[in-house]
């Protein structure tokens, strides 16, 4: 396929960093070709503000380092060399043909090659698949520039190619589908059907780095389509249970899975909320059971499914925060002293109010809490297709859960051992013997103040320790 330049007024058009010109500029002088490329280009056409600008150049990697003054040898075997320039890092890799891929995830060698044409077609999608020059103005081989106004993802050449060369190619189609607001060409997805068994070749790694990036978009539903396409049934089966677990109680609407995908798509692109959200009910499938009146339970399914969310993380190598974080929203997601008690009625009183509030703080953590009123009002609002009364009560709890929670922070109210008046040293003075008895004793204060912030002073506390000498 011969180059092609897109209209040389292109190049007018667009504005790119004087420190991406000046890279071209200088590789240019020293006889090189070097042309801005891939997803820079593409976010650059559609007016978003690039990440990170990406150049590629006929030049080799040490032809490069002795151009410029700083470089890191970044990716040096596949041809690349971080240039450092006004503080900040610009990749710049050789135009290069990517050897046979045996195993569905790397390439057995690259090739170094002159021809930004053959460079071009190595990779993944039409709009990954566009350079700039910013005199040149666009190449534009696989008519990418069509596809961004069509919002179309479509892979370059042959999909089930691309797609058998690396399967993490088939989630990252969701992923910019999700991102961009686009629909996946159907030659792309149906070969993403026919070869989604292979991203069991795919790192954990990278799988995850997927997946948080596809949370988080704009279009988190775009989920959903991973499921319908059977990608789900490979990188997360459990969600694909989900799907297949009617929840059959006048409580619900919906599936576990549908209703899932309501709650991730009911709170802010947070990846610890989004991720929470998504396993909240993972558990579902394994604790369900049906009465003899033909209603399903699903008796402990937050204590379970805080258990299995950390399991899953685990595998997909998330770091031991984002697991602690999101197991601990998945097990009190479903906590309803929070937004009234066991009645399940809203708070009476500002007093019994703020009470139920500081012994859930106390109870679950301050950290996180309001990521969990959050989660529960997106569980609340995702259970029913037309909210009832049940919904209404709920969300008018957690308002009120929310505010109270707002008053006993600024009143600085006691909530943990870190603010209680009285120490396990002062305890110890008192007479308490290091040990069980001493810590039983804290907690045995600190939940007192909890129940009455005006018991936080060393004298009161004093007084009620020297009762248990």
């Amino acid at each position: 396929m011969a180059e092609k330049d897109v209209r040389p007024q292109d190049a007018g058009e667009y504005k790119i960093p004087e420190a991406v010109t000046s890279i071209i500029e200088r590789l240019e002088a020293a006889g090189h070709e070097a042309y801005a490329v891939g997803g820079c280009v593409r976010d650059m056409l559609l007016s978003r503000e690039p990440n990170d600008w990406d150049i590629t150049t006929s030049a080799k990697p040490e032809q490069v380092k002795a151009i410029f003054r700083r470089t890191v040898d970044t990716g040096i075997e596949h041809g690349t060399v971080t240039v450092v320039m006004d503080h900040a890092n610009y990749e710049v890799t050789t135009y290069r043909v990517d050897g046979v891929y045996l195993d569905g995830r790397h390439p057995s060698g690259v090739t170094f090659t002159a021809s930004l044409s053959e460079d071009l077609k190595r990779r993944d999608f039409t709009i990954n698949a566009m350079a700039f020059h910013p005199k040149r103005g666009l190449i534009d081989l696989y008519n990418g520039r069509e596809d961004l106004k069509q919002g179309v993802i479509r892979c370059v050449g042959a999909a089930n190619e691309r797609f058998s060369e690396d399967a993490l190619r088939i989630l990252r189609a969701f992923r910019f589908a999700a991102q961009l607001g686009f629909a996946i060409d159907e030659e792309t997805l149906e070969a993403a059907k026919a070869l989604a068994a292979n991203l069991e070749l795919i790192s954990k790694e990278r799988i995850a780095t997927e997946l948080v990036k596809l949370l988080t978009s704009d279009h988190p539903e775009e989920f959903m389509h991973m499921y319908e396409a059977g990608v789900t049934k490979y990188v997360l089966p459990e969600f694909t249970a989900c799907m297949e677990t009617e929840q059959n109680t006048p409580f619900h609407s919906f599936n576990v899975g549908v209703h899932t995908m309501r709650v991730v798509c009911g709170v802010r692109a947070d990846r610890v909320l989004r991720l929470a959200a998504l396993l909240h009910d993972i558990a579902k499938p394994k604790t369900k059971t049906v009465d003899e009146n033909g209603r399903a339970h699903f008796y402990y399914h937050a204590k379970l499914g805080a258990k299995m969310a950390g399991e899953i993380l685990r595998d997909l190598k998330f770091d031991n925060d984002t697991i602690r974080r999101v197991t601990h929203l998945i097990e009190y997601h479903d906590d309803r002293r929070i937004y009234g008690g066991e009645d399940g009625l809203t708070f009476a009183d500002a007093e019994r109010g703020r009470r139920k509030i500081r012994r859930a703080m106390n109870r679950i953590g301050s950290e996180d809490f309001l990521l969990l009123l959050e989660l529960m009002r997106a569980d609340a609002n995702g259970k029913l297709e037309k909210p009832n009364e049940g919904t209404e009560l709920a969300l008018r709890g957690l308002d009120e859960a929310e505010r109270y929670y707002g008053e006993i922070l600024a009143a600085g109210e006691c909530i943990s051992l870190k603010d209680l008046k009285i120490t396990g040293r002062d305890l110890i003075a008192m007479g308490y013997t290091p040990g069980p008895q001493l810590g039983e004793k804290l907690n045995e204060l600190l939940l007192a103040v909890v129940d009455d912030p005006s018991l936080n002073t060393r004298e009161a506390l004093a007084a009620r320790a020297k009762e248990g000498l």
